[in-house]
């Protein structure tokens, strides 16, 4: 990373925890590495970024349905998907103080790539033939074991009641699952045929070898996640018009088009037709944020298989059964989460102070309206106070009475709140307050009685 850009990331990591957006887990334990707490900020954007992705792909869209399925699912469900025997990442443990990497990160940060193909034999030869280059960068691969693949599956003991724990099952490594699962019950139960899909919205674990790059890589995390059913000939057309669909709900959010990217997958599972990801400018480069792949019909076939159930879709009109083949978009609320705030980050001269702001788009900021009476004496904030409640019933907002107004605006600014209220003493008498704006800091009087309307066509705009 280039040195500006280091510094960004920095600064974008204190100012969520400064800010109310992400705690460490288990802080006053020293932390809990890999896990992470949204604060009262971060819970209200990681809502509305959740809201904003339900809305398009399920309220918008009748040929896609909901689910919420467990975290908990049958153990065979993990050994038909390949997640038992296949789920596994690279691990390298220093011999003196048993820190543990993963290879192909370490190769990566050499631009070398280590297939997921590979075996880790080759992986093994991969770091030998490169050890020069990687004790440039700091790294002696004499002082690590050598590469053995380390199943990422977190493994638990509900139901098992022995210490043994000889029949482990897992908290689920991915939330597609569940919706393979219920594809039937889906069809038996709605009015829906295909091509339909499925959307699902919920937690994840995966026991990461090297969590990084702050909540970019964690060991739980939440995934949005979409299958999409559809005939097998139909699969490349239907892929083609998710992508379409996916780059233009990114821009809808508020990503920037110059910060999105196309990576195609040259090394593909065996299984796949075609696999892309839409990646993002982080401060430490163009990453993936959202996957979207043309899966064929692998997943229903390995169910069909370890359950003995039938999952063929029978076409009435045309009369004949086929296996479903599946295209699916999947995106974790934590990059997208990281990608709004890196996105947003902004720091301009304003004076002789420098001014901190998060242009976070207006229709996803966690706090909508901040209501600042310009002083504590009751007779701003008992009036300010009940202009709080009449607005929160349109409105996320936020009541702040503590320091000078100029502090107060500056806490907004640092959170993204589109706009301020002031009720001053002039409001007392002309029922009007001083509305600031947060990109601009223009400031307006607006009267009391116009304002929620005024507000919702600022936020329509």
């Amino acid at each position: 990373m280039e040195e500006e850009n280091v510094d960004l990331f920095e600064k974008v990591v204190n100012l969520t925890k400064r800010r109310g957006f992400i705690y460490p887990s288990s802080e006053i334990y020293g932390g809990f590495s890999g896990v992470y707490d949204y604060g009262p900020i971060g819970v209200l954007l990681a809502n509305n970024i959740k809201n904003h992705w339900w809305k398009n792909m399920v309220q918008k869209r009748p040929d896609i349905v909901g689910l919420d399925s467990g975290i908990f699912m049958s153990p065979k469900v993990w050994e038909a998907s390949g997640h038992v025997s296949g789920f596994s990442d690279p691990l390298m443990e220093n011999k003196k103080n048993g820190n543990r990497v993963r290879a192909d990160h370490i190769l990566e940060e050499i631009g070398v790539v280590a297939d997921e193909k590979m075996s880790i034999e080759e992986i093994n030869e991969l770091l030998q033939k490169n050890s020069v280059a990687l004790k440039k960068t700091g790294f002696n691969i004499d002082e690590y074991s050598e590469a053995k693949y380390f199943n990422l599956l977190v493994k638990s003991n509900l139901g098992d009641f022995t210490e043994q724990n000889d029949n482990p099952t897992y908290l689920r490594g991915e939330t597609c699952q569940g919706i393979y699962l219920n594809y039937k019950n889906v069809l038996d139960t709605t009015s829906q045929k295909i091509p339909y899909g499925i959307a699902q919205i919920g937690k994840a674990f995966r026991n990461e070898i090297s969590a990084r790059q702050f909540i970019f890589r964690t060991r739980e995390f939440e995934q949005m996640e979409m299958q999409y059913f559809v005939r097998p000939e139909e699969e490349m057309v239907e892929y083609e018009a998710l992508k379409e669909f996916r780059w233009k709900s990114l821009l809808s959010l508020g990503i920037k088009p110059e910060n999105l990217q196309w990576h195609k997958h040259e090394n593909l599972v065996f299984y796949a037709r075609e696999a892309y990801d839409i990646e993002f400018k982080y401060p430490f480069g163009f990453k993936e944020l959202e996957g979207i792949h043309a899966r064929g019909n692998y997943d229903l076939t390995q169910h069909s298989t370890y359950s003995g159930q039938k999952l063929e879709y029978f076409d009435e009109e045309k009369k004949e059964h086929f296996l479903p083949h599946i295209i699916e978009s999947s995106i974790g609320v934590g990059r997208l989460f990281l990608a709004i705030l890196c996105q947003s980050y902004t720091e301009e001269q304003v004076g002789d102070d420098m001014r901190i702001v998060l242009r976070i788009p207006k229709h996803i900021a966690p706090i909508q309206i901040a209501i600042l009476p310009l002083s504590k004496k009751d007779e701003l904030s008992i009036p300010a106070s009940s202009l709080f409640e009449e607005l929160s019933d349109n409105f996320m907002c936020q009541y702040d009475e503590t320091q000078s107004i100029g502090k107060r605006y500056r806490r907004q600014d640092e959170i993204g709140t589109p706009y301020c209220i002031t009720y001053d003493f002039d409001s007392i008498n002309d029922n009007m307050v001083t509305v600031r704006e947060r990109d601009t800091m223009e400031q307006e009087r607006v009267s009391i009685s116009e304002l929620v309307v005024y507000l919702q066509n600022k936020f329509k705009s």
